[in-house]
Order: structure tokens, then C-alpha cells, then sequence
């Protein structure tokens, strides 16, 4: 059974038009929606994570939250950018929301995306030579963590000269079986099958093969299982895929995304030709042939759909209702306690 959730960037402007004018506005809108898509059925709640940007950068207090006021909704990130992060207090902090929301968090953590920040980790007093190998080896570290690895020894003169190892506290049980990795390559996909982790199929592939978004992406994933199942794992994996869905239903969302494109984009990112994924835009019927017919979808298990958070917690709820109702089926997903 495919899951559905949705994917917020948290976008904050104060600007006509704009429902979050502040942070303050994007977090707790967040929540609310989080709320909103609990009693649709929908499966899950993520958020992106940047830096430096009027969007959603600490993403612990607000998945504690959320997981503070609903019951059954996944909490999740797609991404967490380990280039900045601590892997030690990040495993005492994803722990803690994990445990506040009674093992619902789905974690996903990668290399991150490209920044306006020149060297922003290294503000954050992260330097390296290589960052995608700063990023991978601070997964395993957060990752031994997680799993109560030792970190620490005691000191014998506080423990009657008692030497000892100490693990990461709290410790969240279950918690390492729902990582997953942002992989916008499909190297990097077969490389989160090694470690172990579920693999979360990034919005843009930093490859162009010719071959539509979805068919690449399609190939990634399956590359992805085969090596998961190379390496041996015991769990199933599971593969997340985010799409770009508007269904048109009121003349209001034709006046805000009836122009949209409907064609995958093809450019350079970082000097490497890379592909993005197209835009759903129309009628509701439409799209879910449309999706059903996505090569990438039909593979997941999770489908993300982002959301237009700016435009407030009612709109995007009837979006997410519209996709539940009229589009989720077509691709074999049904609501939650269905």
C-alpha cells in the first residue's frame, strides 16, 4: 500500500498576498496544516530544511510539536543538511522528537541542496575539503549514535574509578530503521542502499541521461533495490518520491497556477547538467492519469506533495483534500485507518 504526505518548504515573506508574513506565522501554519492533513488520512507531514533563507531551518522543535498535536501522522524532513549539523546533539534532538511523538519520525538527512550561503557550513564551524564526504561521514557518526554506540567514556574520578562507555541519551528504539537519504544521483542512491537507509529520490537528479525525469528517476530507484538487497538487509526498503501536484478546481487556483509548466526542466547546477522534475498542473482527473502513468510514482512507496505554504492553512488543506480524494487513488494509496 502506497503512503501520501506532504511537503512543506515553510516560505516566509512579508508581502501582499502572503499568509506567512513571519516565522512565526510558517510554524505554526505548519502545524496546523499537519493537523489539517491528520484528519484527511493523509500519511505524512515533512518538511524541508535551509539555511539562511526565510524558510524552515530547525526542524526538531517543530516535528516535537507537530508530534505533540496529532496521533497518527508521520513527522518527517526531506532534507536535513548534515553539512551543518552536530551529529551527536542531533541524535540527542531527533530522539527527543521521536519520542514525544511515540516513534512516528521519518528522518530524512543528506548532503543538502545547493545555497545562496558561500560556505554556509563553515560558518556553522564546518570546514572540509569535500563536503558530500563531510555530509556522509557525519550520517555514520549520527547514525552509530542512534543505535546507542558508546561516544564517551566516564570519568573515574566522578565514578569511584569506575571506567565505562557512555551511549547518546535518550535513546528512541526503532528510530535507525526510519533514516533516509536524500539522493539526487543514482550513485548516491546505491550508496544509502550500503549504509542501510531508505532512500528519499531527490526533486532534481544532478545527471541528464535524454530520458524523461521519471524513467531516470524510475532507474535510480531500482538500482537503489538492487543493491539493498546485494548488501543483504534484513528490513524492506522504501523509497520517497515528491512531485509537484496543483489540481485546478476554482477559478482561484487557475488565476494562481494556470500558466505553470507542464515539462521537465533541463539546466546546469553547479556546473553539472542536471534534470527537474515537471509540474501537475489541471484538472484533478487529469492528473491522477497523469501520475498513475509516472514511472518514478509507480515505483515508491511514499509520494511527497509539495505544498504553496504561503497561501495558508484552508488552501493547502482543500489541495491536500482535492489529491486525497481525486488523485492519491489513481496511484493505489488509500487513507490512513481506510
Amino acid at each position: 500500500m502506497k503512503k501520501i504526505g506532504f511537503l512543506s518548504f515553510g516560505h516566509w515573506r512579508d508581502v501582499p498576498g502572503s499568509q506567512t508574513r513571519s516565522a512565526a506565522d510558517s510554524l505554526v501554519q505548519t502545524i496546523e496544516l499537519a493537523e489539517a492533513a491528520e484528519e484527511l488520512g493523509v500519511d505524512g507531514a515533512f518538511v524541508r530544511v535551509h539555511h539562511f533563507e526565510r524558510q524552515l531551518a530547525s526542524p526538531f522543535p517543530l516535528l516535537a510539536a507537530i508530534g505533540a498535536r496529532t496521533r497518527r501522522i508521520e513527522i518527517g524532513t526531506g532534507v536535513i543538511d548534515m553539512r551543518y549539523e552536530n551529529p551527536l546533539y542531533m541524535a540527542e534532538e531527533a530522539a527527543a522528537a521521536d519520542l514525544i511523538s511515540g516513534g512516528r519520525l521519518q528522518l530524512g538527512i543528506s548532503r543538502g541542496s545547493p545555497e545562496t550561503a558561500l560556505r554556509g557550513a563553515e560558518t556553522f564551524g564546518y570546514v572540509a575539503d569535500d563536503a558530500a564526504e563531510m555530509a556522509r561521514s557525519k550520517a555514520e557518526v549520527f547514525l552509530a549514535a542512534i543505535d546507542g554506540a558508546p561516544v564517551a567514556r566516564t570519568d573515574p574520578g566522578r565514578t569511584g574509578g569506575v571506567s565505562g562507555h557512555l551511549a547518546i541519551q535518550p535513546q528512541s528504539p526503532g528510530l535507525r530503521d526510519r533514516v533516509w537519504w536524500g539522493a539526487g544521483s543514482r550513485a548516491t542512491g546505491q550508496w544509502a542502499a550500503r549504509l542501510g537507509v531508505h532512500l528519499q529520490s531527490s526533486t532534481l537528479l544532478t545527471e541528464d541521461t535524454g530520458v524523461p525525469f521519471d524513467q531516470l528517476q524510475a532507474e535510480q530507484i531500482r538500482l537503489f533495490r538492487a543493491a539493498w538487497a546485494e548488501h543483504g538487509h534484513e528490513r524492506a526498503p522504501r523509497v520517497s518520491v515528491s512531485r509537484s501536484v496543483l489540481p485546478i478546481t476554482e477559478a482561484i487556483d487557475e488565476l494562481y497556477f494556470g500558466a505553470q509548466g507542464h515539462d521537465d526542466q533541463v539546466g546546469l547546477l553547479e556546473g553539472v547538467r542536471s534534470r527537474f522534475g515537471r509540474t501537475y498542473v489541471g484538472e484533478p482527473d487529469r492528473i491522477a492519469a497523469e501520475l498513475a502513468a509516472d514511472e518514478a510514482v509507480r515505483e515508491a512507496d511514499y509520494v511527497l506533495f509539495t505544498v504553496p505554504n504561503q497561501l495558508g492553512v484552508e488552501y493547502n488543506a482543500r489541495i491536500l483534500g482535492t489529491i486525497a480524494a481525486h488523485v492519491a487513488p489513481a496511484i493505489g494509496w488509500k487513507p490512513a485507518g481506510a
